[in-house]
């Protein structure tokens, strides 16, 4: 089908939905965050908007964790994906799940993320239980998703900020991010990472316990910085969105890029372009569809982010006159960065060590340090 600015044109042309701004695939398919996820309700609302505008079906498969969130990505069974900093940073570093044996370094390339500042990313807790501080975390039951660095990486970050490590709570695991969210509601575990406007916190706040964040104070310098030594991409933030947040003044908490829709290095160059495209002109329609959408928009991006962007996407980017010299040369050294940590992981598997994960762990912070670059995890 045909988009024009001011009508509809029908035709068929061999399964695409042409438009006069961008040209997609007919049906297309992104992996996201659980349903009832701010992530997987953002996608569904981008869905709508390029059905109503393009006749484009986009399918959302949600995925429980990181890794099943990737995967179909890296077999080519979707072509992007609205994931977070563990499918994006994480997995181009190799880190923690991606570390494993039959993952390593992944070429991720960025097309947009939602820096929309209006939410916080951070550990909820049930309102009965007295929680008001992060240090008050300590033997408290705290949420641990199997197979997703990001969210247990997060969480452990925050129990920083309150002086404390895994060690100090009681880890309970879950196989997804929404089990761990019904867990919190029905008594099973006291705090839970997300999205403060997730539908699974608006669930807990409206369920029989209660919801409470715990706040961040931007001044206390060192709990900020034992937060960020494990997680250096959160920032101080004062969100305005979310469950008991919604008509206050807002909550000092923290927050980074989410969702972050992601491609890979071989993601067709012309594709990304148009899915950019497609993104970017299409904001007015899906704005305000979901809680923190907004983030989305050409103006919040930032174009000096942890992953690289698609060169796809950079075209539309210099085209719209928001890439600049010093953007590209960010991006060029995200690039070489990967191709370190690339080239230090196919010099291991040659060596087949015994023990793959400390190996690992050892050479990806040995080859980072040699390189001068900055060495996280």
């Amino acid at each position: 089908m045909r988009y024009a600015i001011a009508s509809f044109a029908v035709m068929l042309t061999s399964g695409a939905a042409i438009a006069q701004d961008f040209e997609l695939p007919g049906q297309m398919s992104w992996t996201a965050y659980d349903t009832g996820s701010a992530g997987y309700n953002q996608a569904v609302a981008i869905g709508a908007a390029l059905q109503d505008a393009a006749g484009i079906n986009l399918r959302v498969l949600p995925g429980k964790n990181d890794i099943s969130r990737t995967e179909p990505l890296r077999q080519g069974r979707v072509e992007f994906s609205a994931t977070g900093v563990g499918g994006s940073f994480m997995a181009q570093e190799g880190a923690f799940e991606f570390g494993a044996e039959n993952w390593g370094p992944q070429p991720i390339r960025v097309l947009l993320a939602n820096n929309g500042g209006a939410i916080n990313l951070t550990v909820g807790v049930a309102g009965d239980e007295g929680i008001e501080t992060f240090a008050d975390l300590a033997g408290k039951r705290v949420a641990y998703i199997v197979g997703a660095p990001a969210l247990n990486v997060n969480t452990e970050a925050y129990l920083a900020y309150g002086g404390l490590t895994w060690d100090d709570v009681e880890r309970v695991e879950f196989g997804g991010f929404g089990a761990s969210w019904t867990g919190l509601v029905e008594d099973e575990v006291d705090a839970a990472f997300a999205a403060t406007n997730s539908g699974n916190a608006y669930e807990a706040a409206a369920g029989p316990r209660g919801l409470f964040w715990p706040p961040i104070d931007a001044e206390d310098t060192e709990a900020v910085e034992r937060m960020q030594a494990i997680a250096p991409f959160l920032v101080p933030n004062t969100a305005t969105v979310g469950a008991t947040i919604d008509g206050t003044d807002g909550y000092e908490g923290a927050g980074y890029a989410y969702p972050v829709l992601i491609a890979t290095d071989e993601t067709d160059a012309d594709l990304a372009y148009n899915m950019t495209k497609a993104m970017v002109e299409l904001f007015p329609q899906y704005d305000g569809k979901a809680p923190g959408i907004a983030g989305w928009a050409l103006d919040k991006q930032d174009m000096q982010w942890v992953v690289p962007y698609h060169e796809g996407a950079i075209r539309y980017f210099e085209e719209a006159g928001v890439w600049s010299d010093e953007a590209q040369k960010h991006n060029d050294d995200l690039i070489v960065r990967q191709e370190v940590l690339t080239a230090a992981w196919e010099a291991l598997q040659e060596e087949s060590p015994a023990d793959w994960d400390a190996a690992w762990a050892e050479r990806r912070r040995e080859a980072l340090g040699q390189a001068g670059l900055d060495v996280v995890f």
